[in-house]
């Protein structure tokens, strides 16, 4: 048995103190956090032509945060630092090569303790160095704060450690299809996860997808929730994740829709580029239908008045930007991710362009539920700027992964430890939103008044 350790005490007492606000007082929580989805990309940016009907409605009677940056822009860091609540430097993962801490509270273990009926499902990643899932997907959710769940694996984990026999729940549902290796010999095909240019429909049918079965898992999970308490459900899915693999039906009439080609890109033609961009769309664009089934379930329940529904990523995707693909870059498609938030207590029709870390999600569940931040905790509730008490809502955010880190302030975004021959990076995005420009060397004033905002 693990023993209780002194911020553990401090996380459960700050959890029980809830335990004595009125019932109906405290929100449902309904969670959205696909994998890899970039800021930009959804229909709140009208330039691009993104269909997410049910984000922009959830955005119009809520907020929708313009300037959102991740702690880290990997999977693994970054679901640990939202979890615990705490910096890059402080989560105690660095990389994927690591397991989240079991000694290290996280707030869906302040939720349980406090109450809640905690439920997750789709890819936690939360052991990314230990490929174990079980078949049923429970194997540690009790002791990350789960009541109930699947966890299966990413689209990349299942394919390596599922080539042989099925290692997680997802694999094991391929397997009772006689589809695992189908899917096996697809993603071979595509070379993996990094697989961006093979746009072809994958074999599988609209059930088997990897996205539509966690989305009815999903289902299945709140409509397991006790009636007359306070539920959290996070739905994890594996899309819009590389490789670009979609169903045929996503891609019915996909190809003659227009996207904007990358920024400085040079490594794809055109049309290459432009079938990349279908792909993903088709991906967000399905787990946006999904958000619609999901909200129409709570609707059905009669609980949508009284559910926080909130809307993120892990992190961004470069989709060839400046010829970079998929994540761990300090610039602004890979660490930059969407945030709609709506229900109870929030102001509709917020755009709010406070600068927000995702780690800040952690707090703002906590005092949703009435449960005090602990001190431990970096993250800052966003219950201020949800109710129109404030609009701004921190001076900058930071962002880290190996070695380099970033600060940004708004207008400028310092980078250290990135290139390779210099120390420092800077851009301003009054002027060079796309981080074209490194222009540290003509403005040594910012870069040292930002060098004192990175960590030592």
């Amino acid at each position: 048995m693990r023993l209780m350790t002194t911020t553990r005490r401090q996380f459960v007492g700050a959890a029980a103190s809830a335990l004595a606000a009125p019932r109906r007082s405290r929100p449902n929580i309904l969670f959205f956090f696909p994998d890899q989805h970039r800021f930009d990309w959804t229909g709140l940016n009208p330039s691009l032509g993104v269909r997410t009907p049910n984000l922009e409605a959830l955005a119009a009677r809520g907020a929708w945060f313009r300037r959102t940056v991740v702690a880290s822009p990997l999977c693994a860091p970054s679901r640990a630092a939202l979890a615990s609540g705490r910096d890059y430097d402080r989560c105690r993962v660095r990389n994927n090569g690591e397991d989240y801490p079991l000694d290290q509270p996280a707030y869906h273990q302040a939720l349980r303790e406090a109450g809640y009926h905690v439920a997750g499902c789709g890819k936690f990643d939360f052991h990314k160095k230990s490929p174990i899932w079980g078949l049923d997907g429970k194997h540690l959710l009790k002791e990350w704060g789960y009541t109930d769940g699947i966890d299966n694996a990413g689209k990349g984990d299942a394919i390596s450690s599922g080539a042989k026999e099925p290692k997680d729940p997802y694999m094991a549902y391929l397997e009772s299809r006689g589809l695992r290796l189908t899917h096996v010999e697809d993603f071979r095909r595509r070379g993996g996860v990094g697989g961006y240019a093979d746009t072809a429909p994958t074999p599988l049918d609209d059930d088997a997808y990897c996205d539509n079965w966690i989305g009815r898992n999903a289902q299945s999970l709140l409509g397991a929730a006790p009636k007359g308490r306070p539920w959290f459900l996070m739905l994890n899915f594996t899309g819009p994740h590389s490789p670009m693999d979609i169903t045929r039906s996503m891609e019915r009439g996909l190809r003659a829709r227009k996207f904007p080609q990358p920024n400085r890109s040079t490594e794809f033609d055109a049309a290459t580029h432009l079938a990349i961009r279908q792909n993903y769309t088709a991906m967000v664009e399905n787990i946006d239908r999904w958000l619609g089934v999901l909200l129409d379930q709570v609707r059905r329940r009669g609980e949508l008045d009284n559910t926080l529904v909130v809307y993120s990523s892990d992190h961004g995707d470069m989709l060839g930007d400046q010829n970079r693909w998929a994540k761990s870059l300090p610039f602004q498609a890979s660490i930059g991710v969407p945030l709609a938030i709506a229900g109870p207590g929030v102001e509709s029709g917020v755009r709010s362009d406070a600068l927000v870390s995702h780690i800040d999600l952690a707090a703002t569940f906590l005092t949703a539920a009435g449960i005090t931040v602990p001190k431990e905790m970096d993250s800052r509730p966003l219950q201020p700027v949800l109710t129109g008490k404030a609009r701004a809502h921190r001076e900058h955010v930071r962002s880290g992964l190996n070695n380099w880190r970033a600060v940004w302030d708004g207008r400028y975004k310092l980078v250290r430890g990135f290139h390779p021959d210099r120390q420092y990076l800077l851009f301003d995005h009054s002027t060079d939103p796309w981080e074209n420009t490194d222009i540290a060397a003509g403005q040594p004033d910012v870069v040292e008044r930002l060098k004192k905002l990175l960590p030592a």
